[in-house]
């Protein structure tokens, strides 16, 4: 942990000149000005890091093999869903959400504009203060975080998170200011979001990609809410 004084240290001018992003694998900060964020984010544009920004706490961390593993297979079925019901969306990886008035932002390990997929359809840039939050976030919760993101995705208005955390894959829905746990997805009413639980532990166990996706699919198309889009 690094004191309040490092906004101070790490200025415009020696952001990498005294210590290097490419060797960060996890860093904490307090005392961080927005400005500071921000530029932080244009050094680590193009960098494999997740920015998380909370009211002058900034954490810093760069994703391990197990984290995009899983990242990666649930994306991929949630991709699938939406290919077999044949429903427009967007997937936008892990852009960055953020909120200056809110002084809150951070970059999903995955996401997907599903309902609102028409109001931001052909946009290059998300701006929060007119654009939606996506409809559904992917958070892959299976390392110690020292700043909380369910509350900065409640202050965005993110309404629902698809949150695995090594054991089980929680699918949370936003009421007010809090999650709450629930058993099916608003964006797929008929999934109960624990059946992936199997496929992930496939993505766990390095199992080849193909093959935990072929086994998914082939679970996909026995399902009855499937087969009714199908045949309309």
């Amino acid at each position: 942990m690094i004191g309040g004084d490092m906004s101070r240290t790490i200025s415009r001018s020696s952001a990498e000149s005294e210590w290097s992003l490419d060797d960060v694998e996890y860093l904490y900060l307090e005392g961080v000005s927005w400005e500071l964020y921000e530029h932080l984010l244009k050094l680590t544009e193009h960098r494999r890091l997740r920015l998380t920004y909370d009211n002058g706490e900034l954490e810093i961390m760069s994703p391990l093999p197990q984290h995009e593993r899983v990242k990666i297979a649930i994306g991929k079925m949630i991709s699938a869903i939406l290919e077999a019901l044949d429903v427009p969306y967007d997937e936008l990886g892990s852009t960055t959400f953020r909120r200056r008035v809110k002084k809150k932002g951070l970059e999903p390990d995955d996401c997907f504009y599903i309902q609102t997929q028409p109001l931001i359809a052909r946009k290059d840039r998300i701006d929060l203060a007119k654009d939606p939050p996506p409809d559904l976030v992917i958070e892959i919760d299976i390392t110690s975080l020292s700043i909380p993101r369910l509350a900065i995705y409640a202050a965005l208005g993110v309404p629902e998170i698809w949150r695995y955390d090594g054991s089980r894959l929680q699918c949370l829905q936003l009421h007010k200011d809090d999650y709450r746990e629930v058993e099916c997805s608003i964006a797929f009413p008929m999934l109960r979001v624990a059946d992936l639980e199997s496929f992930i532990r496939m993505a766990e166990q390095k199992v080849d990609q193909n093959a935990t996706m072929k086994a998914f699919r082939a679970w996909l198309r026995k399902q009855s809410w499937i087969k009714s889009a199908r045949s309309r």
